[in-house]
């Protein structure tokens, strides 16, 4: 190990040993002033956000090889990082009024966000691994932190069963394509894939593989199963951490393993990412409208908007477009994380107790109740439909516009098709704000009030300053390929 190698993970070394020392410094800190607790873990999350920010424009390369730091990475970084802090100031309040306030969430929470980066950071499928492994299993822990509540405790068991499942596709999918190469370097298997001159079957099988586990952390059909009962029996704010952080985190080793290693097989992988994409969005979306508990909905909303996001990976072997393609799947992420967590914390504020003021007919009166708040739930609705003046427009358009210089039309086609299915159950929860009479319940928090005020006026500006977002991603891109 040598200093260059300690510079490029300085920010995840730093995230790490603060989360450690929090561990033990809430041993400290009375149980009534956990408050405390989740401070210093902002204190820690901004920290190693603004040296990741540091890095903007830099590219380093540690331990031979296996971790990189380039500006990928660190685009995806400082949108994690950021989703830490939103995650914190929506659990503050949160927990204390569950019952359920207790140190060791900050920590979980801190240690999941690093396995996060070093997934986006992970250049060699054994520190893929590795990454997913320490990203989840404190999320397993995080699903069922509402014990002894039997729904919460169920989450985590069954997160953690079909978690541990894909996991095990995974490392498979690793040794056969280990088998083939002789590496575990992204850019190795690339270079020894390039050489084959014959359909290299036991590479296609491995990727295919290795599919089905990334399939499963960002919820795409017909690997999510497990998504709607999870978010729904997890803490609200766990649910929408891990709606926005895991998503991010998956669609980095996606986007990264696929199009760097995988390129020369994007002939026979594309018609897999197409019906994948196809269904995803079909099935989420179609079956949200049937749901009436808004955890459920938004779950399964999450799900139809990973097929979005999976849209970009279909063209991903097309050099003229490839480079296109990641940039709109790092767009819409951002649009995606704004509205996502911007609805999380207003079902967060009107969430009164275990299970309840989670239906969607508690939110009848709350246009006449709180305006602003219902005026931001309607900006996040139709963010997430695709609708303007939202950041979640300009997403689609960049996602539909990649899709098509590809040549699949058909896919955009269903992709419009989707967006037009989704805007029932969007607005939806808007009509019922405004035209249903009722006496919602809010709990007014400052952190929590924050967080939604941010969310709405980030998907609002930024969606009139997209050329300039997007350029930056184009740039966080060029050194991908």
């Amino acid at each position: 190990m040598t200093l260059s190698d300690l510079y490029t993970i300085l920010p995840l070394i730093v995230l790490v040993v603060w989360a450690s020392l929090l561990l033990l410094v809430d041993l400290f800190i009375p149980k009534k002033r956990k408050g405390i607790t989740a401070l210093l873990a902002a204190v820690g999350l901004a920290l190693t956000l603004g040296l990741s920010i540091s890095r903007l424009g830099f590219s380093f390369s540690a331990f031979n090889g296996m971790i990189i730091l380039d500006g990928f990475a660190t685009f995806l970084n400082t949108l994690i990082l950021g989703s830490g802090l939103l995650g914190v100031a929506v659990a503050y309040g949160y927990l204390k009024r569950m019952g359920i306030e207790r140190g060791e969430y900050y920590t979980l929470m801190l240690y999941s966000i690093s396995g996060m980066m070093l997934m986006a950071q992970a250049a060699d499928l054994i520190v893929v691994f590795l990454a997913l492994e320490l990203l989840s299993i404190p999320l397993y822990v995080l699903a069922a932190f509402a014990h002894p509540r039997l729904d919460s405790e169920e989450a985590g068991l069954k997160y953690f069963l079909l978690g541990a499942f894909a996991t095990g596709f995974v490392v498979y999918g690793i040794a056969l394509v280990f088998g083939l190469a002789g590496t575990t370097s992204i850019r190795g298997i690339a270079a020894a894939l390039a050489t084959v001159e014959a359909t290299p079957w036991l590479a296609l099988i491995g990727a295919a593989l290795i599919l089905v586990g990334f399939g499963f952390k960002v919820a795409a059909v017909p690997f999510h199963m497990w998504t709607p009962d999870v978010y729904q029996g997890a803490p609200t704010s766990v649910t929408a951490f891990m709606a926005v952080g895991a998503k991010a985190a998956g669609f980095a080793a996606l986007l990264r393993v696929f199009v760097t290693a995988f390129p020369s097989l994007s002939e026979d992988l594309v018609p897999v990412f197409w019906a994948l994409a196809a269904l995803t969005m079909f099935a989420g979306n179609l079956i949200a409208i049937a749901q009436t508990n808004i955890k459920r909905m938004l779950a399964y909303s999450s799900i139809a908007h990973a097929g979005y996001i999976l849209m970009a990976l279909v063209p991903f072997g097309m050099a003229a477009v490839s480079a296109d393609s990641v940039a709109s799947a790092l767009f819409y992420l951002v649009a995606y994380a704004l509205a996502s967590f911007g609805a999380w914390s207003v079902v967060i504020s009107l969430e009164k107790g275990p299970g309840t003021g989670l239906e969607i007919s508690d939110y009848a009166g709350l246009g006449r109740r709180k305006p602003a708040l219902a005026a931001a739930m309607t900006i996040f609705m139709l963010s997430l439909t695709g609708m303007p003046p939202t950041l979640g427009l300009v997403g689609k358009f960049y996602l539909f516009r990649t899709v098509i210089e590809g040549g699949f039309v058909g896919l955009a086609v269903i992709g419009v098709l989707t967006s037009l299915i989704s805007a029932y159950y969007y607005l939806r929860v808007v009509v019922v704000m405004y035209m249903r009479e009722g006496e919602a319940k809010v709990e007014s928090e400052p952190w929590l009030n924050l967080t939604i005020a941010i969310s709405a006026l980030g998907t609002v500006v930024l969606s009139f300053l997209p050329a300039a977002l997007f350029t930056l991603v184009s740039e966080a891109v060029l050194r991908l390929f």
